[in-house]
């Protein structure tokens, strides 16, 4: 049923898409959806929860000073979040077109927020160490990493010629090493 929904929120959007319109989709009724879920913002809810949960618990784990470089730990986080971003694609890009409509959504936007903050923090942590540059603002590398992430929503597809980790050390390298040749 979440999946569903998950797909006819990001096909139809979230505030065109009825609880009549997922049990048609189901070939339910109305009300065994309601049987399962109290709400179309309960499902919302859940949807961004599968987005975000597993994404918090690889940013979480990267802040916690496990003794390895901070320059370390801002790698993996990339790496792991085009990870999450592939095996929770539908979700994140539901979350990636919310705007704050609803509490539910401003929930979600204040936790991508908290990543945000704490990916700027392990940045600032490693220039603090050297190994990256200091003269672009934390903030805005932090952006920008999550940019190119989320980009892959818009052209990733699971069937295509690049695996997940084929696709996650690639993300790295450019994020980290660029594009110059060695």
């Amino acid at each position: 049923m979440l999946r569903t929904a998950v797909t006819l929120f990001n096909r139809k959007g979230y505030d065109a898409t009825s609880i009549g319109d997922l049990a048609a989709e189901l070939g339910v009724t109305k009300s065994a959806i309601y049987h399962h879920v109290a709400s179309k913002e309960e499902l919302l809810r859940l949807a961004l929860d599968d987005a975000l949960d597993e994404l918090t618990q690889v940013v979480s784990a990267a802040v916690g000073d496990d003794g390895t470089s901070a320059h370390d730990r801002l790698r993996e986080v990339v790496r792991r979040s085009v990870e999450v971003l592939v095996a929770h694609q539908p979700a994140v890009t539901l979350l990636l077109r919310v705007r704050g409509n609803t509490p539910v959504e401003v929930e979600a936007l204040k936790r991508r927020r908290w990543l945000d903050d704490q990916l700027a923090d392990l940045v600032r942590a490693a220039a603090a160490e050297g190994a990256l540059r200091a003269d672009i603002a934390p903030d805005l590398v932090s952006r920008l990493l999550f940019g190119m992430v989320n980009s892959l929503i818009e052209w990733y597809r699971p069937q295509g010629t690049h695996a997940p980790a084929t696709l996650a050390e690639a993300v790295t390298t450019m994020a980290f090493d660029g594009l110059l040749r060695r």
